[in-house]
């Protein structure tokens, strides 16, 4: 199997993050995690930078808003617009530069960019743009997913996978099995149809339950949803490895975490890929 490096994504712990960012480091690292991934980053990076280097951590990967830049705010993804427009694609490039970030993910597109080709295409066409200006930065760019993306199909092809046919061969994926599997796909296949532009797994585990991005949905609440530390829950996290060779960063991940102490359940994570060669 693959040995990419492991990593957490520090939405995980945000509320950590929000009252004690270097207690809530110091935490991760004492669990033998070296790299984490990043979130919110934009006006944090130097306060972020120095408690890396302080806890021993470096953020390779990070998630920023990238594809919705220019969009009106009266967009869907702006919720009607009430919230307010994204920061540039400048203004988060050099944040990612300050933090030393190497991937720059776009983490959420809203489910209604996802049901007509056109509005697909009009995605793929803004992350090869944003790709082209992080160049410039010496950084990559990618997408991450959520289920939304697998609401529509196109001749026989998902949204997801049309949208990977037409990014860059620079762009990457990061594939979230949690949230792919909430979306009805068969994991396995779906990582070998879009190959090596997979760099970035999250390695989320959980019971699956109906898809909160489908048309027609109510407001997903996160407290409902049945994730686990890995190898308690549904997916066969080591197959998917396993069929993502080129995977650079197995990322963990809860959204949210109804079994207690948040570090507990990153902890067991971190043992349960441990014990299987990751670190």
């Amino acid at each position: 199997m693959t040995s990419p490096v492991l990593s957490v994504q520090l939405y995980a712990v945000r509320d950590g993050l929000s009252t004690d960012l270097d207690g809530t480091l110091a935490r991760l690292a004492a669990m033998g995690l070296r790299d984490v991934e990043a979130f919110d980053f934009i006006d944090k990076a130097p306060a972020l930078a120095e408690s890396f280097a302080q806890n021993g951590l470096r953020a390779r990967t990070g998630h920023a808003s990238l594809m919705s830049e220019g969009l009106e705010l009266d967009d869907p993804a702006f919720a009607s617009g009430k919230a307010p427009a994204p920061p540039t694609q400048d203004t988060v490039f050099e944040a990612a530069k300050v933090l030393g970030l190497e991937i720059v993910i776009d983490p959420f597109v809203a489910p209604e960019r996802w049901l007509t080709e056109e509005a697909v295409l009009d995605n793929a066409l803004r992350l090869n743009a944003a790709a082209e200006k992080a160049a410039d930065h010496g950084l990559r760019v990618g997408y991450h997913n959520h289920a939304q993306e697998f609401n529509a199909s196109f001749g026989g092809v998902s949204a997801y996978e049309f949208f990977a046919s037409k990014l860059r061969d620079d762009v990457v994926l990061e594939v979230d099995l949690y949230w792919a599997a909430t979306g009805g796909q068969d994991i396995t296949a779906l990582l070998g149809r879009v190959g090596d532009k997979v760099k970035a797994l999250h390695l989320k585990d959980g019971v699956i339950g109906d898809n909160p991005f489908r048309p027609g949905a109510p407001r997903m609440d996160a407290s409902t949803l049945d994730q686990r530390p890995a190898g308690k829950g549904d997916l066969p996290l080591l197959d998917y490895l396993a069929a993502a060779p080129e995977t650079e960063y197995g990322v963990i991940e809860f959204d949210h975490y109804a079994g207690g102490d948040i570090f507990d359940g990153i902890a067991e994570s971190v043992q349960y890929f441990n014990a299987h060669g990751l670190s």
